[in-house]
């Protein structure tokens, strides 16, 4: 799992074999679980469509506070996010952002 930043208890991940769909996400996990595979994900986020940003839930068991926290997050950061999942694509070593 590549781990690409850290919101408040939860961390925003892509896993390797993300690198093959035809469209960018992000996988939110919550934080201080045990296990960090795909089956502690509580959301799916996509991020863009066609290169465009796009940011859109693809599912979530988050609240709707939860959401627009993540939603906000990921707009403000989109540009360093695709970066980063670019890095980790790449088998690149990456520094996790921590934001508030």
């Amino acid at each position: 799992m590549g781990k690409l930043m850290i919101l408040l208890y939860f961390i925003l991940s892509v896993f390797p074999a993300d690198a093959m769909e035809n469209r960018r996400h992000i996988h939110v996990v919550r934080r201080g679980s045990k296990r960090s595979h795909r089956g502690d994900t509580v959301a799916k986020i996509w991020i863009e469509e066609n290169g465009e940003k796009k940011i859109e839930i693809a599912w979530s068991m988050l609240n709707a506070d939860e959401e627009s926290q993540i939603i906000n997050a990921i707009d403000q950061h989109w540009e360093e996010l695709n970066q980063l999942i670019d890095d980790v694509f790449a088998g690149k070593k990456v520094r996790i952002k921590r934001i508030k």
